[in-house]
């Protein structure tokens, strides 16, 4: 790895999930011109990348990733204009921003899918994937994300289109290279607006099996929305020409700018992610890192296996690849509920894994609120739900006969709205995200945890965040050096940054009980004080440099 990180290796990145970030017109729904209003908030805390999730124009059927116009803001969001105006005043600030582009899928509204919908001859036919039936049934057994089947049978052409995702959201087909040419001018278009690059949506599911074969039960796989059907991923991961797409993305368009590329991958392997970002590759310049968050892990909250899974990707990506880390998002429940502790040890748990994502080999991408310690969100009734996974489960399941109590127990457990809750600003209605009626309710504790008794305490995870952040992007080895695992007890996840001659030594005890451990050297920052040398406190962690 070059001694001299690349712009997007040393930035700390923030997603934006703009719906439930800040309502400027007192409407319910988070705004371009909201992020706008507070983007001297984000500043403060240190950030220089800014990552939006789609504000392209959408029916909003999976909150915006079925986009009906790539070249066009929905109206909820704002006008182009103020996306321009956004874009100009992060830049002023030397923030740079970045758009999730969904280009495995588009919405079932968008005109290419309308056209190709009308005959079996229609120029558009080809720009999507169509099939007949077979022996009555789909064309194959493959399931979708969200139902049992990847297949939706089209009355007025007698034949099934494929969605991997909902039904309003068909897949392109990617072997027909117009709509490669299409996704490329239209990439383009964005850049020479100046944007900084893109996070691509479920980049890795574009290239399917020639032949669309059904899948074996033992073949890659990940578990249903609901938790208990499997969503086989064997055809259409990482298929056959997935790396020839990417590379031809990179080559007609990517390279041309200074910009990010950052991929969303399903079930990514280190060998995967070194074939993707690997430089000499000219394919993507990032992927995340996603098996600590996946299904298991977050049940199981089995710290052993969490440090198995880091050390492991440390050690095997060092100046091979690179990764963007994170510990929550749009999809995944909060850092505090999930890896730490929401009630008695939310601000030490929560100071902990500001400190082990700012440590680690990667560019940290924090999710909205995760910097005042916002928890899981959870709602008395399947009405006060918005997620289409949640929604559509709890109808299926109770429509089949099953106790909708149960049901809905077991959906609300794990509803993706659980990390989707308006942000907390302060303790006033609402939380201060709007004058009116918000789109999805707040989470109840907005009163104790919000921005503003976050800013008016020197000593909370507000600040305690922008402190590690700026102590990352001042030392050079939290971001290129090489990560080296320490024996410790089995509470503590314990290790070293090493670069050039120095060392820095990260003591984290994820644990709930004290732990004893000498820690050595100059104590740059933790969270406790005052630090007893000999013992850690539950959730302790400390950055020393030796």
């Amino acid at each position: 790895m070059t001694h001299r990180p690349h712009w997007w290796q040393a930035a700390v990145a923030y997603q934006i999930y703009p719906k439930s970030f800040f309502d400027s017109n007192g409407d319910g729904v988070g705004d371009l011109p909201g992020i706008m209003a507070k983007l001297d908030e984000l500043e403060k805390l240190g950030i220089d990348l800014l990552w939006l999730t789609p504000v392209y124009r959408s029916p909003d059927d999976d909150n915006g990733y079925d986009i009906s116009d790539y070249q066009a803001i929905n109206p909820q969001y704002g006008t182009m204009a103020d996306f321009e105006r956004l874009l100009a005043e992060a830049h002023r600030r030397g923030m740079r921003v970045i758009m999730d582009l969904v280009i495995n899928h588009t919405s079932d509204e968008h005109p290419w899918f309308i056209e190709s919908r009308q005959s079996k001859d229609n120029p558009y036919r080809d720009y999507y994937i169509w099939r007949d039936g077979k022996d009555g049934r789909e064309p194959n057994n493959w399931s979708s994300h969200f139902s049992r089947s990847a297949w939706t049978f089209d009355a007025q052409t007698n034949q099934y289109y494929l969605h991997l995702f909902s039904r309003k959201q068909p897949d392109l087909n990617w072997e027909n290279p117009q709509v490669r040419a299409e996704i490329q001018a239209m990439i383009a278009w964005w850049l020479e607006k100046g944007i900084d690059g893109f996070r691509l949506d479920a980049i890795n599911l574009i290239s399917k099996a020639a032949g669309l074969p059904d899948n074996r039960p033992d073949g890659r796989y990940v578990l249903g929305t609901d938790g208990d059907y499997i969503f086989s991923l064997e055809h259409f991961r990482n298929g056959p020409a997935f790396h020839d797409y990417l590379q031809e993305l990179n080559r007609n368009v990517f390279r041309h700018s200074d910009i990010v590329t950052v991929g969303e991958c399903a079930l990514l392997t280190i060998a995967d992610t070194i074939a993707i970002t690997a430089p000499e590759r000219g394919e993507l310049d990032m992927t995340f890192l996603f098996e600590h968050t996946d299904y298991y892990n977050l049940v199981a909250k089995d710290p052993q296996k969490l440090k198995e899974i880091i050390t492991r990707w440390q050690v095997g990506l060092h100046g091979r690849g690179w990764t963007g880390l994170a510990f929550n998002n749009h999809d995944q429940p909060r850092v505090v509920s999930c890896f730490g502790n929401d009630t008695v040890y939310r601000e030490p748990s929560a100071k902990l894994f500001a400190t082990l994502l700012l440590t680690l080999e990667g560019t940290p991408f924090l999710y909205q609120g995760e910097e005042i310690g916002m928890t899981n969100t959870y709602y008395e009734t399947i009405l006060e739900y918005n997620d289409v996974a949640t929604v559509n489960i709890y109808r299926e399941k109770v429509a089949a006969g099953a106790d909708p109590h149960l049901v809905f127990e077991q959906v609300r457990q794990t509803s993706r709205d659980r990390g989707r809750s308006p942000y907390q600003w302060n303790a006033g209605s609402q939380a201060g995200f709007t004058t009116g009626v918000p789109w999805l309710g707040p989470n109840r504790n907005y009163s104790e945890i919000n921005l503003a008794s976050n800013l008016a305490d020197p000593n909370s995870i507000f600040h305690y965040y922008r402190q590690m952040i700026a102590l990352r992007k001042q030392t050079p080895a939290l971001i290129l050096g090489e990560f080296v695992a320490q024996a410790a007890p089995p509470e503590l996840f314990v290790y070293q940054r090493l670069y050039q001659e120095e060392v820095y030594q990260v003591v984290l005890n994820l644990s709930e009980t004290q732990v004893s451990y000498s820690g050595s050297g100059q104590l740059l920052i933790g969270n406790y004080e005052p630090a007893d040398p000999a013992r850690l406190q539950p959730y302790e962690a400390r950055l020393y440099k030796l």
